[in-house]
């Protein structure tokens, strides 16, 4: 240790004060300092020196760093978004470039809230570019007439909707948008193409164990390396066609194709779900046509439509929730004689496309039949609707309660689908959609403490439940799709917050994996926005979040929602890859150390989430270009009717 002595101390005076001036001489100025450094002991001046040497290196590195950090800060002052919700400090540390990517957190405001080759020739639509979230719906109100239809203009409760094309931003307003999603943060071309690559290592990974354990089985069951049947179809296999061919995947498609030609076969004395194999078979079979034009998949798609008819044979007209493709019989669930509002009105853009296939009437109709009477119902709460059915009278049961997730969500999807499946033509199903969006608005939505997120609760004989299914999350990708097609506005504003609010269900769990169901706090003093009850920690590979993310980035390019999903794929890979190969549902999102793994891969991860994914990480607008495709439930792309179906 250095210890001190006499010649370590230097005593400055300062000339005038003993009685030499110096008189500004830089001579004296010189020798002056020179003298006083040489009395410092050599250790001080080697500090001295090395002190300013390590000043002059920082100052030369820093200077460009801090530049850019000021003009970034000037840049992220002018497009802070004022109705986004702060989010809470992530759990666990996400790899990189995340960490270096994420956005700043905008404060909330209490702002009120007022989804190649194929068939003959696709209808042809205008695409659009820019946001759609600030947009202009002119008042074309006084040139309509018969009761406000006209040149593809359709009045509302004062909504003037032009049906013709999708809404439009002004020019100052898509600029702004642009230079919002260009700010910080943007990913480039390198990560983008790194981050498809990602989904489909993913996909190859979900493959190899589906190959390896489970071969034209339903599904995977990665921990134990065997698989679990459902119907007995190859439920996997044929969700993922579609998935393959978009990802390019071409070899792994043409051996899932080989076993579609000399295996798969209906005629099987077995029982199957109309609802879930209409969205997973029929649609996967339908939509893999449309993308390649191979007839094999249309043949496979009029063999399992025609056996799934007999499902309509009940007295209302309302098909039973099970039928046997083999026998041609359908029964109700031994339990109940109803089925599922969801169920029974999420079936009609597969049989619609049928039809329009096969120029078989009986599909269409039969499915039409099921909107006619669902639309002529008593028992719907501004537009929404109960959960059950009674496939005898054709009412609704169970009434009362009113949500939209399980049991209800696919009903008021698949209102807004149909209509632009049809090209906007059916102005009941538009009507329907419309009002069941404001009745959600007037008797479902609510904010939660203290970060005030938007979220979609139930109702339940009149009092207001804080429950919210990850199912709901389909929602802000709907409303985003129904504004692209020319509906209000404030459709795409409500589809940002409510996108903010499942995002937040992924975040705020310690693994960034969101839990099946979660309640929101709306007591004041609450320190945390979501609770997790122990029953509803599970997570299943559920694609909904990520459904929405895609189209919220398809209609604003902004690069967040990006950013967003890639987290999301990062989480399921740290969570839910099992090393042997494939993913597998776990019980607890909350516990990182235990997950508790659940043994069971669900078809829709192959056939949505990561189709989902890929689609969200493209900047290509044809890759499924949605004003020629609307997809099913299933994730399965169809083709938009030409204007002369």
């Amino acid at each position: 240790m250095h210890t001190p002595s006499r010649q370590d101390y230097v005593s400055i005076s300062f000339a005038g004060q003993g009685g030499g001036s110096y008189n500004n001489s830089k001579q004296w100025r010189r020798q002056s300092c020179w003298r006083k450094w040489k009395q410092l002991s050599r250790l001080q001046r080697s500090l001295i020196l090395f002190i300013l040497v390590l000043l002059f290196i920082c100052g030369i590195a820093s200077y460009p760093t801090v530049t850019e950090h000021l003009s970034g800060l000037t840049e992220g002052e002018q497009h802070t978004d004022s109705n986004s919700v702060l989010r809470p400090i992530v759990p666990h540390v996400l790899p990189e470039p995340l960490k270096q990517a994420r956005p700043s957190l905008p404060e909330q405001t209490s702002q009120k809230l007022s989804n190649k080759r194929g068939p003959p020739v696709l209808q042809n639509r205008l695409q659009k570019k820019g946001n759609t979230s600030d947009t202009v719906v002119e008042d074309k109100a006084s040139d309509t007439k018969k009761e406000g239809e006209e040149n593809g203009v359709i009045s509302w409760h004062g909504a003037v909707i032009d049906t013709d094309k999708a809404t439009e931003g002004t020019k100052d307003e898509q600029n702004n948008e642009d230079s919002a999603a260009n700010q910080k943060g943007k990913p480039s071309e390198e990560s983008g193409a790194r981050w498809l690559e990602a989904v489909r290592e993913a996909f190859r990974h979900a493959w190899k164990g589906y190959k390896d354990f489970s071969w034209g089985h339903d599904e995977l069951r990665p921990l134990s390396k065997s698989y679990s049947e459902w119907f007995g179809l190859g439920l996997t296999l044929i969700d993922a066609l579609d998935t393959m061919w978009i990802l390019g995947l071409k070899e792994e498609f043409e051996e899932a194709k080989a076993w579609v030609a000399t295996e798969l076969t209906f005629n099987k004395n077995v029982d199957v779900n109309l609802f879930e194999s209409t969205i997973r078979i029929l649609g996967g079979l339908l939509s893999t046509y449309a993308l390649t034009g191979d007839t094999l998949f249309l043949d496979k798609a009029k063999d399992i439509g025609s056996r799934l008819m007999p499902a309509f044979n009940t007295p209302s007209k309302i098909p039973y929730s099970d039928v046997n493709i083999g026998k041609g019989t359908a029964h109700p669930p031994r339990w109940t004689s109803d089925s599922t509002v969801a169920e029974v009105t999420s079936i009609q853009l597969e049989f619609r496309e049928l039809t329009r296939l096969t120029k078989e009437p009986q599909y269409q109709a039969a499915v039409a039949e099921v909107m006619k009477q669902v639309h002529n119902l008593d028992g719907k709460l501004d537009g929404l609707v109960p959960m059950f059915i009674n496939t005898n009278n054709g009412q609704f049961t169970h009434q009362g309660i009113y949500t939209l997730g399980a049991r209800a969500d696919s009903y008021y999807e698949y209102l807004l689908k149909q209509w632009i499946q049809g090209g906007k033509k059916e102005n009941q199903l538009l009507e329907d959609y419309l009002q069941a969006i404001e009745g959600v608005k007037k008797n479902l939505l609510q904010k939660s403490s203290p970060n005030g997120l938007t979220f979609v609760g139930e109702l339940s004989h009149g009092q207001f439940s804080p429950k919210m299914d990850h199912l709901v999350c389909f929602l802000p990708g709907t409303l985003a799709l129904g504004a692209h097609n020319g509906l209000p506005a404030d459709h795409m504003d409500l589809a940002k917050q409510l996108m903010e609010t499942c995002y937040q269900m992924y975040v705020q769990m310690e693994t960034g994996l969101s839990p099946e169901i979660v309640h929101f706090n709306m007591h004041q003093g609450s320190t945390r926005d979501i609770e997790v009850k122990l029953a509803d920690r599970h997570n299943l590979l559920r694609p909904e979040t990520v459904e929405s993310l895609f189209y919220l980035y398809r209609f604003t390019k902004d690069q967040k929602y990006q950013r967003w999903g890639y987290e999301i794929l990062q989480n399921f890979n740290k969570y839910t890859k099992v090393s042997s190969g494939g993913y597998t549902s776990i019980n607890n999102v909350r516990d990182p150390d235990y997950t508790s793994p659940r043994d069971k891969m669900e078809s829709f991860f192959l056939g949505e989430t990561l189709k989902y994914l890929y689609l969200l990480f493209s900047d290509d607008p044809n890759l499924i270009n949605l004003d020629q495709y609307v997809f099913n439930t299933e994730a399965h792309p169809l083709p938009i009717w030409p204007s002369t179906a």
